[in-house]
């Protein structure tokens, strides 16, 4: 017999089976050595009171043992031979895209600019030794996206455009811990989802696809250059039937660092699914030169702001002891309005770092992430202020010209905002900084506290530099959360400059029923850096939608 139930427990009962069992049997009047397993579903932390409590929905198995899966398995036929669809981009748009391909009997070929999980961790270790950022391979770029070094977070409030369990589930299937099914808040951390990622790219091999890694696309190829015979009528220039790419192979033409290699255009031939991320800044320019058309899309600017890992702990559960034995690092969410415009919280991260994530030299952009353990000293989040396209008008100071073309305004602006934080770095990784404290009041930063960011932290003014429409707001809303959470504004928080790319700048529009491109067939926009996703999960949700259209159009092709 199976029973289910939602109960409320203390934290040292939820997190100690033989203490949950018991509670269970006395709460419900079961032998406690009948209970045969207990699975928990959902779980919760309710932290509103000094009382901590833990909300579980268990399944309890009496007399029998477990039966049931922990998980709900996909599975991925062998495509060799099948149709294939181009897939730009190893980000979890990209690799959803590809798996989802695959279920529905296509064969996938993933093009990704950057390198494998395991060669791009050594690239982003050499961005501290170096001070320097490989502009193929850094935080954003390779294997795994932004997503894979940046934490892992799980968290969707996109509940309605697609099946989030069936990501979850699929997560599970290549490795990751079945608590992310159960968890509000799901995470799989940044120490583990290397190893996730890299068997998903088995299964796409293994079932017949490709993976290609330091392949750049650099072009679209149309049907009046590589016509297609079917039963439609050709639209000259219209159609996209493939890519151009430059690929990056062991070679004895040219010497780079020392290194052999050779530099190859190829093409690839199918519909394409564009999942470029949000940080893509060659394909948005190509993009435009090509007349794909596009728009200005809001995003978020701030800063990323780190707390002692304790004192968020004490703020949220209420106590000075901290999290104790039995809770986890406490997460916050903060927002408010300041002038019309949002100011909040993003991407929390309890118990992580903070990390240098530029893409290219003379940047510096700056992100968080946790291990799997979220155990560092350190907590952090993105505090950020809504940037809206139409706000740039009002940007006349000379160190932010917008003199670009209008849908790739957003873009120029966070450019110039990187480059003015990378000057205000002493040129280098090393990012400006200020207290927090000392920044609601206007003070300079005499000194600063010890900090996660491994590339060292540079004393700046980021009250004065900073956009006003920047500053102003921050600093407004941290009093707002200073008085909503006592101890929260504090000098013992460092601010790092600059948290710029919290989403895409540029929407590529398309169309609401097919997804493809609004005026172009055979291209279909896809995630975060299309502007219609905002994190892992409903990038996944939306690369397994575009499989699904460009499945749809191959059979119109037919």
């Amino acid at each position: 017999m199976t029973n289910e139930y939602q109960i409320r427990v203390v934290p040292e009962v939820a997190v100690q089976e033989d203490r949950l069992r018991s509670w269970l049997a006395d709460e419900y009047g079961f032998d406690v050595r009948t209970i045969c397993g207990v699975r928990i579903l959902k779980r919760s932390i309710d932290a509103r009171q000094r009382q901590i409590y833990v909300n579980l929905k268990v399944r309890v198995y009496i007399n029998e043992l477990p039966h049931d899966d922990e998980y709900v398995r996909t599975e991925y036929p062998n495509v060799e031979g099948r149709p294939q669809v181009i897939v730009v981009g190893a980000g979890p748009g990209g690799l959803f895209a590809a798996l989802r391909l695959i279920e529905l009997g296509l064969r996938p070929i993933v093009l990704e600019r950057g390198k494998d999980v395991h060669e791009r961790k050594k690239d982003l270790a050499n961005i501290t030794k170096t001070q320097k950022v490989d502009a193929e391979s850094n935080y954003c770029f390779g294997e795994g996206g932004a997503g894979a070094y940046s934490d892992g977070k799980l968290y969707t409030r996109s509940k309605k455009r697609g099946n989030i369990e069936k990501i979850l589930n699929v997560f599970c299937q290549h490795g990751a811990s079945t608590a992310i099914l159960a968890d509000a808040h799901p995470h799989i951390g940044t120490d583990r989802l290397p190893k996730v990622i890299e068997a998903m790219r088995n299964t796409i091999i293994n079932s017949g696809g490709e993976v290609h890694f330091q392949t750049k696309v650099v072009r679209l190829l149309y049907n009046n250059q590589y016509p297609i015979t079917n039963n439609r009528e050709p639209i000259t220039n219209n159609r996209v039937v493939g890519v151009a790419a430059e690929e990056t192979v062991n070679g004895y033409c040219l010497t780079v660092n020392g290194n052999c290699l050779t530099v190859t255009e190829k093409e690839f031939f199918g519909p394409v699914i564009l999942a470029t991320g949000h940080s893509a800044r060659d394909v948005y320019r190509y993009l435009a030169e090509a007349k794909i058309e596009m728009e200005a899309k809001g995003i978020a600017v701030g800063v990323r702001l780190e707390h002692p890992s304790h004192l968020i702990d004490q703020i949220q559960y209420h106590s000075k002891q901290g999290r104790g034995r039995y809770l986890p690092a406490a997460e916050y969410a903060m927002v408010t309005q300041v002038d019309g415009r949002g100011v909040y919280s993003f991407c929390m991260c309890p118990g992580g770092f903070v990390i240098p994530a530029a893409t290219d030299k003379e940047q510096i952009v700056v992100n968080g992430m946790s291990p799997a353990n979220r155990g560092t000293a350190w907590s952090n989040s993105g505090m950020v202020v809504e940037v809206r396209p139409e706000d740039l008008d009002l940007i006349t100071n000379n160190q932010y010209p917008i003199t670009v073309n209008p849908a790739l305004r957003v873009m120029a602006f966070q450019e110039e905002l990187e480059k003015l934080c990378w000057q205000q770095g002493n040129m280098k990784q090393t990012a400006p900084a200020q207290r927090m404290a000392d920044f609601v009041n206007g003070r300079l930063s005499y000194d600063l506290p010890k900090s996660s960011y491994a590339p060292g932290l540079i004393s700046s003014p980021l009250h004065f530099w900073l956009p006003k429409m920047i500053s102003k707001r921050l600093q407004e809303g941290f009093k707002v959360f200073g008085r909503q959470a006592h101890g929260f504004l504090t000098n013992e928080a460092v601010m790092i400059a600059v948290e710029t790319r919290t989403s895409s700048p540029v929407r590529i529009v398309r169309d609401h029923e097919t997804l493809q491109h609004i005026r172009v067939e055979g291209l279909f926009p896809c995630g975060e850096g299309a502007g219609y996703a905002g994190g892992i999960v409903s990038a996944g949700v939306d690369g397994e939608r575009c499989a699904e259209a460009a499945a749809a159009y191959l059979q119109q092709l037919r």
